[in-house]
């Protein structure tokens, strides 16, 4: 599809600086641009490329001076990188959502409603009494059990699990091989050393505007809900357990492990491979380093933690630090102790 730039400008609440009738068609990297092409200049290291750059246009911010002469067309904003973004997700809107229709074969259980503008993918499955909102994508191969509820204009990409009973809002992404509501890892063990499984009743509820990464599993509740407030953007391969909280607008990279009844906060960053045991509380605003452990509960808001086991990120630098010289102060003690040795020996020094 194409758009001119005055188009593209009046989009963004920006202010076209050359020829505003030209057109692009694509989004491209400035070091990269072709004509019919669209790109930003967020990071100053970069400015160079915008003298060279065969793109068509290049969003800027206000304060952006030029150098030299520009050959593209500049449309200005207030934030040229939250511009682009918003230009990639106008994007990515028409891409996914210009798919319709129901391609077969697919299953449509008994009771199941279906909202208008529903795409339905070959080999997808939706199960008894779920409710399916308007706008929905289901991408081939993806699975939607019984009473299971799905708001207005989400995307469940293919091979996506949802089980039953679910509840997913408005405006979620939930990406290729997801499993939403598998059973909680509840185990109560027996006297003679055996494991008996304890159900999982429970269910999960995803509010509106979450994403969730590739291959993530939320576990389902054992009595209540799992909970993911709106808002919240969880990466690839990540593992949340059952009863597990997570306040909104908090961010979560790939490969953490959040175990059972955790209740994490608003606006948390957690960095890749973060471990978090189960029954304990994080603030809002907790930042994490990666591969930290949690292993109690944090109480104060807006900190930055890291290490195994995390603490407070200037103590953990600290530490750090020492623990690089350790090599350095082991020779110095060893010397101090060989040299204190020699002074007791030569009657200049008394142990006592």
């Amino acid at each position: 599809m194409q758009f001119t730039i005055k188009q593209i400008a009046h989009l963004l609440n920006g202010e076209v600086r050359g020829d505003g009738s030209l057109t692009v068609s694509k989004l491209a990297k400035i070091e990269q641009g072709n004509k019919g092409d669209i790109s930003f200049l967020a990071n100053h290291k970069y400015e160079q490329f915008i003298y060279t750059t065969k793109a068509s246009a290049v969003i800027v911010g206000k304060d952006f001076v030029p150098k030299k002469d520009i050959s593209a067309s500049l449309i200005v904003v207030d934030n040229p990188y939250t511009s682009f973004t918003q230009l990639l997700e106008e994007y990515q809107k028409i891409l996914n959502f210009s798919k319709k229709g129901i391609e077969q074969p697919v299953f449509v259980g008994e009771g199941s409603e279906i909202g208008e503008g529903i795409y339905q993918g070959a080999f997808s499955y939706i199960g008894n009494n779920s409710k399916i909102g308007k706008n929905v994508k289901i991408y081939p191969q993806a699975y939607i059990g019984d009473n299971v509820v799905i708001g207005d204009n989400t995307l469940i990409y293919a091979g996506v699990k949802i089980y039953n009973n679910s509840v997913i809002g408005n405006n979620c992404v939930i990406h290729a091989g997801a499993v939403i509501g598998s059973d909680g890892f509840g185990f109560a063990p027996q006297e003679d050393g055996s494991y008996r499984t304890i159900p999982q009743l429970g269910n999960v509820v995803i509010e509106d505007n979450v994403s969730i990464g590739a291959n993530t599993t939320i576990d389902c509740a054992t009595m209540g809900s799992t909970i993911i407030r709106q808002g919240v953007k969880i990466d690839n391969l990540v593992q949340i357990a059952h009863n597990v909280e997570i306040g909104k607008n908090t961010v979560i990279a790939a490969q953490n492990g959040i175990a059972g009844s955790s209740i994490i906060g608003e606006n948390c960053v957690f960095g890749g491979q973060v471990g978090i045991v189960g029954h304990i509380s994080i603030a809002n605003g907790t930042k994490v380093g990666a591969q930290s452990g949690i292993t109690k509960t944090i109480k104060k808001e807006n900190t930055s933690i890291s290490g195994m086991p995390a603490f407070e990120l200037n103590d953990y630098l600290r530490s750090v630090s020492i623990f690089r010289k350790l090599p350095q102060l082991d020779k110095q003690v060893r010397d101090l102790e060989k040299r204190l040795e020699e002074l007791i020996e030569e009657g200049l020094f008394s142990e006592a």
